[in-house]
């Protein structure tokens, strides 16, 4: 059950699960510490990919807002380049 305020394709969720080793439903976790965002276009909708820490791994996660609810996209490791370049502001 997805908790309040978001939402997400279970049939996705657990591919990706399968994929990238990491559950949708705990990386919604990271709204809840320090995170840094982007925003991008992809078929005429706005995307954010924001990477933060998660049980001491950086993930970067997918999501969008519709109409006020998160809808988590995709969520797995944060490569290797977006760790060492991104997340300074994330460790203080």
């Amino acid at each position: 059950m997805p908790r309040a305020g978001f939402e997400w394709d279970e049939r996705k969720r657990v591919l990706k699960l399968q994929t990238h080793g990491i559950d949708i439903r705990d990386a919604i976790g990271l709204f809840d510490h320090p995170h840094l965002s982007v925003e991008s276009v992809r078929n005429d909708e706005v995307r954010k990919a924001s990477l933060g820490k998660m049980d001491r791994c950086v993930i970067a996660l997918v999501w969008t807002d519709r109409a006020g609810i998160i809808r988590m996209i995709s969520a797995r490791a944060a490569r290797r380049n977006a760790r060492q370049a991104d997340t300074a502001p994330i460790a203080a």
